[in-house]
Formats: C-alpha cells, sequence, structure tokens
C-alpha cells in the first residue's frame, strides 16, 4: 500500500532477487544522441562549466527542469522515474492525498510490515527530513515535502543509475542515494533532490572460486546487488551452504552503506568487518562511468568506498564478496536487574545491591576482551528503568562453537557475577547456523539522537582508563539514556590481511563499538529544549571520548555533529580519502554531510529548529 506519483507506466520491481541480466545492461552513446541530457561528461555536451554554481539548482529556480524535461528524463529511465510524496501526506485533511484508511495503516500496521523500508523516500530517523509531514491522525496542518527528495528513480539497471547521475550533473541538481533507509542522519535524503533508490538492484550469483585480481583471496564468492537485503542474502547464503557476513539487522542491505562506513557483525572478530568481505565492486561515478574497481583496477576507488563514508565517490550497483564456510552463532542470554526486592537465581535475576549491580555492570564489559579473543561478539544494553532500578542485558555470541563450548566459555564471567552477589544461574545457550536467523523484516521510523565511541583496547588494558570509561558509561545510564556495548575485535589478521580500505584504522586496534541513544523526541522540539539536549549528550560523549584516547567514531551509527569528525570518522585516512574525492568528484556531483569534502558545503535556508541539521534546504558551497 504505497502512495506515489508515478511518472512512467507502472512500478515494475519485483522483490524477489534476481540474477544480473537487466542489471548489467549499460548506457550507450544511442541513448544519449536524442537527449544530451543524461550524456556522461567525457562528452563535449556534457562538460560541466569551469564558473561553478554556487548553489544546487532548486525547485522552483529558473534553471529547474521543465515538466517537458523531467518526462523525456522519465522516458529515459523506461517509466522508472517516480515524484512521491512523504507517506504521511495521506493523514492531512488538506492535503489531496487524504485517506482516512490509509492513514490507519501507517498509524497502527505499517511498522509490522515492511511498507517504510519499501518505501521511496522514507529514511528510518525523520528528524533529518525536517519534521514537515509526520504521521498524525486527521492533522488539520500542513505536509511539505521539506527535506525528502523531489525525484526518485527506481533503479534496477547500472543504465537507469547512469542516466540519474547524469542528469542531475548536467542540470546541476542535488543528488541523493537511499536503498532502505538505515542511514540515521541525513545522508540519503535532501530538499529539491533527485534521489537514486538502489532497494531493487537484488541480483545475485554464487561464485564456487574467485580469484582476487592482485589481491590473496582465492575462493568460493558470490556477486550480490547492492540492494539486496540481509534476509535475502542469507537465503542465498543457506541455498548454497555458505556465510556472507553482514549487518545484525535483517533489513538492511548490506552491499550499499553498510560497507562504504566500515559494517560490523556478530563475524567481526571471526571475519572482520563488512569491507574486509569486498572482493571488487562494480560502481557508477561522478562522470557517468561505470567501472570496476578493485585492486588492480581503480583501485583509488576499492580504497575509497570500502569504509571511506557513503553516497561521495560513485553509486554501488554491485559487488563481489568472500563467501566462508557455513557456521552456526551459539548466543548464550541473560540479564540482571537493579530493583526493590531480590529474586531467586536464574538468567535474569533481580538484586538490590546498588553496589553489586555496577561492579557487575563493569565485570561485564571487561569480560569483552576474552570474548573478542575467542572470536566472539559481546552484545549489552545498559538500561534506565527508573531512578532507582537499572538493567543490564547481555548476549556472549560465539560464532562457530557448540552449547557445550559456549556454556563452558561463559562460566568464568558467571563465576564472577556470582561472587558479587547477582546470581545469574541455569542459563541456556542457543545455536543456529548463521545463515538461518530469521527475526522481523518490519520497522518503523523514529525521530532521536544517538552518538558513538569505538573504543581501542588500551582503553580496556589499561586500568586507569578502563575505570574512566566504565565511570563515563554508567553516568550515561544513570542520566536515562541507552548505553548499548558490541565488543568485537575486528583485526587485519582475522580478516585475511586485505587490500587497504578507507576504513577508520582504529577499527584494528579497537575491543568495542558502543552506542548511546537519547530518548529526547526530536518532533516539535523548541531550540532551546534542542540545545539543552544537545549539551547534555555531548557532555557525555566528552567524558566518554576524554576516557579512550586513540579512539573514533563509526561513521554509519553516530551523531552527524561529532566534534572533529574527520578524525573520529576516518582517523590518519582521512587525507587520503578527500584526496580521491577531490579527483573522482571535482565539481561535488555526491553530497552526503560528513563525508570528505563535505564541509566545502552547506544546507540554506534551513526551516526548521536552529541547530538541528536537517536536509530541509538548498545546497550551496560554503
Amino acid at each position: 500500500m504505497h502512495f506515489w506519483v508515478l511518472l512512467g507506466a507502472s512500478f515494475g520491481a519485483s522483490a524477489t532477487a534476481r540474477g544480473f541480466h537487466d542489471l548489467d545492461k549499460e548506457l550507450t552513446e544511442r541513448d544519449t544522441l536524442t537527449f544530451p541530457s543524461i550524456a556522461s561528461a567525457e562528452t563535449s555536451s556534457a562538460r560541466v562549466s569551469r564558473a561553478a554554481p554556487t548553489c544546487k539548482t532548486f525547485p522552483g529556480d529558473a534553471n529547474w527542469p521543465s515538466n517537458t524535461e523531467w518526462s523525456r528524463f522519465n522516458s529515459s529511465v523506461a517509466g522508472a522515474l517516480l515524484q512521491p510524496l512523504p507517506p504521511a501526506a495521506v493523514c492531512y485533511l488538506n492535503s489531496p492525498a487524504f485517506n482516512s484508511e490509509r492513514c490507519s495503516f501507517l498509524l497502527q500496521n505499517a511498522s509490522r510490515t515492511t511498507f517504510y523500508l519499501d518505501d521511496p523516500v522514507t529514511i528510518l530517523t525523520q528528524w533529518p527530513q525536517g519534521n514537515t509531514c509526520l504521521a498524525v491522525r486527521n492533522s488539520t496542518g500542513t505536509c511539505t515535502q521539506g527535506g525528502f527528495p523531489s525525484y526518485v528513480v527506481n533503479v534496477t539497471s547500472v543504465k537507469q543509475v547512469q542516466a540519474a547521475v547524469n542528469f542531475a550533473r548536467n542540470k546541476n541538481i542535488r543528488l541523493v542515494i537511499k536503498n532502505t533507509g538505515h542511514d540515521f542522519v541525513g545522508r540519503n535524503t535532501g530538499a529539491g533532490a533527485l534521489s537514486i533508490w538502489t532497494h531493487y538492484l537484488k541480483g545475485f550469483e554464487f561464485l564456487p572460486s574467485y580469484k582476487q585480481p592482485g589481491g590473496t583471496y582465492n575462493g568460493p564468492a558470490a556477486r550480490v546487488g547492492a540492494g539486496l537485503q540481509v534476509y535475502e542474502a542469507f537465503t542465498y547464503a543457506a541455498r548454497h551452504n555458505v556465510t556472507l557476513p553482514a549487518a545484525s539487522c535483517l533489513t538492511v542491505g548490506s552491499y550499499g552503506g553498510w560497507i562504504t562506513g566500515g559494517g560490523h557483525s556478530p563475524l567481526s572478530s571471526k571475519f572482520g568487518l563488512g569491507v574486509d568481505q569486498v572482493l571488487s565492486l562494480q560502481v557508477v561515478t561522478a562522470d557517468g562511468r561505470s567501472v570496476t574497481a578493485d585492486p588492480v583496477t581503480n583501485s583509488d576507488l576499492f580504497f575509497a568506498i570500502r569504509g571511506g563514508g557513503g553516497s561521495t565517490y560513485g553509486v554501488i550497483t554491485s559487488a563481489i564478496v568472500k563467501a566462508h564456510p557455513q557456521i552456526n552463532l551459539t548466543i548464550a542470554s541473560f540479564t540482571f536487574t537493579l530493583g526493590a526486592t531480590a529474586s531467586q537465581p536464574g538468567p535474569d535475576p533481580t538484586i538490590t545491591n546498588s553496589t553489586a549491580f555496577w561492579a557487575g555492570f563493569n565485570q561485564v564489559f571487561a569480560f569483552g576482551v576474552p570474548t573478542v579473543d575467542a572470536g566472539g561478539y559481546l552484545w549489552t544494553n545498559g538500561i534506565r528503568q527508573s531512578n532507582t532500578s537499572f538493567v543490564m542485558q547481555v548476549r556472549v555470541q560465539m560464532p562457530g562453537l557448540t552449547l557445550s563450548e559456549t556454556n563452558a566459555f561463559i562460566q568464568p564471567l558467571l563465576v564472577t557475577l556470582n561472587s558479587l552477589g547477582i546470581p545469574v544461574a541455569n542459563i541456556t545457550p542457543t545455536t543456529q547456523i548463521y545463515s538461518l536467523q530469521t527475526g522481523a523484516i518490519g520497522g518503523a521510523p523514529g525521530n532521536s539522537r544517538f552518538a558513538s565511541r569505538i573504543f581501542p583496547r588500551k582503553a580496556y588494558t589499561d586500568p586507569t582508563l578502563f575505570a574512566a570509561a566504565m565511570a563515563a558509561a554508567r553516568a550515561t545510564v544513570e542520566d536515562g539514556y541507552v548505553f548499548h556495548g558490541l565488543n568485537m575485535a575486528p583485526t587485519l589478521k582475522v580478516a585475511g590481511f586485505p587490500a587497504p580500505a578507507g576504513v577508520n584504522p582504529v577499527w584494528r586496534d579497537s575491543v568495542m563499538h558502543a552506542d548511546v541513544f537519547d530518548s529526547t523526541n526530536m518532533a516539535g522540539i523548541s531550540e532551546e529544549a534542542f540545545k539543552a539536549a544537545k549539551r547534555r549528550l555531548d557532555g557525555h560523549m566528552d567524558a566518554l571520548r576524554k576516557a579512550t584516547p586513540g579512539g573514533g567514531a563509526y561513521f554509519n551509527e553516530a551523531d552527524v555533529q561529532e566534534p572533529d569528525w574527520q578524525n573520529a570518522f576516518f582517523g590518519t585516512n582521512y587525507d587520503k580519502l578527500l584526496t580521491i574525492k577531490k579527483s573522482r568528484d571535482p565539481t561535488g556531483v555526491f553530497w552526503a554531510p560528513t563525508t570528505p569534502g563535505s564541509d566545502a558545503w552547506r544546507i540554506e535556508g534551513v526551516d526548521a529548529v536552529e541547530g538541528i541539521p536537517t536536509q530541509n534546504g538548498r545546497l550551496c558551497r560554503a
């Protein structure tokens, strides 16, 4: 149940994964002869003027393409051009799209389906769009497009991606790239933009034997379309009895934004990061060409796209990735709670001793080092339930271990917790083939913020730093934030010493990535309230940064207002990444916040609360 204006004949993409016969079709010179607006940059008629405009062309400008031009562009992409309204337009009484039944679906049932993930404009955090069209029943307010793009190309082929890149570049239109919407800070949306929607680039091909050009890998692999989601990739992996490391959330498109930001998973201590799985890429670059990137061909792009930031060097259309032997994932889960009444021993006991609870909190995190050194992944949540009640959720995830081996592995931690007076007992681990995981494939947009920190090993092995880090983590939980820890060690050794990648080198010496989730609702927030919430979160993050010298922040899960983001997200790779960006995209065809070179641009005329970095404005040179 989608509510789009279709400029073509129909919405014809199928959600069923398929081969590459159609996906691999490319733009030809013949395609551009009658419509030069989609010609690639190397042709004289399409070269960008040296006197580059100050701002991207915006709806209402004199040089914004006419309806006739948009219609011709739509024909050039085989009717794949959409002009989508915000999904919640159906809830606004004064909107032409108002529909009470469809609004009820949005408010009551959409989150239990793939509706939002399959929507051409929805992003899974609302505030970057500007909160201009929130779902409210029978709203008498006004729904506007805000930071959503003006047009979307539902691409199913390389040819359509090329045409979209060329049209946007030649017409000086802002270009954005969106897959499933899992970017949380506005890198996949923008007011007045043309959006390349890669969600239906669903190809898959198993390669029983693949030798990486210029690399050391020689073994099974898979070619995957950029729009393939985790649960779809897992279906193919199970069919071929292999493992394709992917994001923990089953609905993420792992072969787009996940790898461009680094990509962690429960297998990171076993096989490395998402970037380490990539053997070759097919990319449409700013000049509109479709190129191969690997350690030999276009090696600069191969370096930059693997962890050097999404939506900034080109559009990934497909990738060849490692296919590891099938592996099981065994998980031992338990919780312990600080509350008013103590309970009996078990997998989720309650205790009344605050000192014991926080000592146990520290010991769980200390167990992160032996976990990652054994190839595991320690998942934790520290949560405040009330001013006097807190809960610690723990999942020790061990790839390749049996039930009995995992049970034996966690015993030292349980003994320590028991000695503190935390009676965790009777834990029953579970196991399954990694690629047979199941879970929710729905979801709905949220409207809050968070920040992240990558903890280097020294922050654990230095007693002074560890004590400071745990005190800072505790303070976030006591102040009402959720402290979400993911212990992993994606070293170059476990990754098989892959070709150099643009991902922050801090990852190679890390033992934990942590998110700090703020529950402050950004809908209708005042300037004063936002600034207060930001100061509060910044204060906690500063304490974590001080306790983790040499650390960083995870590009894919972060505060878009991260201080010194160039170093925090990319570390010592930033200067090289910036050089590649300037070389590959000198006129700024691609732009997304906090990517290399993005500070050369800014959003102007933002119609939002001052200080909130939305995409609801014109993109101009800084």
